[in-house]
């Protein structure tokens, strides 16, 4: 948060892909804020089974919180027209679906009387914290509310450590389909990694 911005936050709005990463970002915020809503605004994840998945992990921890969570639309046409043509991209893809989800987000915002945006998505060490805070900067300005800027990776590990305990579904990709497949590619890479040198040490323990 920047040195113009103020201490204390009204009508906090956080941006949230999932249940896990929700986890350490809303307790740091509440402090914050005099009130933080929750929004579900995520039309990259693939395929609708595993957005519902995640909605409703997000939903089953903040429900008894008490926590507001407002979902918008699950827009795949307008993501599908922005994001897919980057499809191999890499960061440029990554930014315009930031920018999309952030702006969505941001409007929603304004549209309701909030007056700051954050998101959970720097939580994770395998975003792209620096594309995330420049889109997020931008959606909020265009909408006339503030960035709250906030770099969560040092709560991880803590993320994982309360979601793992909680039972809480933690997927295996970032969301789209082209994060997937790039998973799935590198999860096949170290396991073929991991058999060969299985073999190697057998072929030396036989010699």
């Amino acid at each position: 948060m920047s040195e113009s911005q103020p201490t204390r936050i009204h009508r906090l709005l956080l941006h949230a892909c999932c249940g896990p990463c929700l986890l350490e970002p809303l307790d740091a915020l509440a402090t914050q804020a005099d009130s933080v809503t929750v929004v579900f605004a995520n039309p990259n994840i693939h395929p609708i089974e595993e957005y519902e998945r995640r909605r409703d992990t997000l939903l089953g921890y903040a429900g008894p919180l008490g926590v507001e969570v407002v979902e918008l639309p699950y827009d795949r046409e307008t993501w599908d027209a922005q994001v897919a043509p980057l499809a191999s991209a890499g960061e440029a893809r990554c930014r315009a679906c930031y920018r999309l989800r952030l702006t969505m987000s941001a409007r929603y915002g304004a549209e309701h009387g909030f007056d700051a945006l954050a998101t959970t998505l720097t939580v994770s060490p395998h975003q792209r914290h620096a594309a995330i805070q420049e889109e997020g900067s931008r959606a909020a300005s265009e909408a006339g509310i503030i960035w709250l800027e906030h770099d969560f990776r040092d709560r991880y590990r803590d993320s994982v450590t309360r979601s793992t305990s909680l039972g809480m579904y933690r997927q295996n990709y970032c969301g789209c389909i082209f994060s997937k497949v790039e998973a799935d590619a590198e999860r096949a890479a170290r396991k073929a990694q991991r058999a060969a040198e299985k073999a190697a040490r057998r072929a030396q323990q036989d010699a």
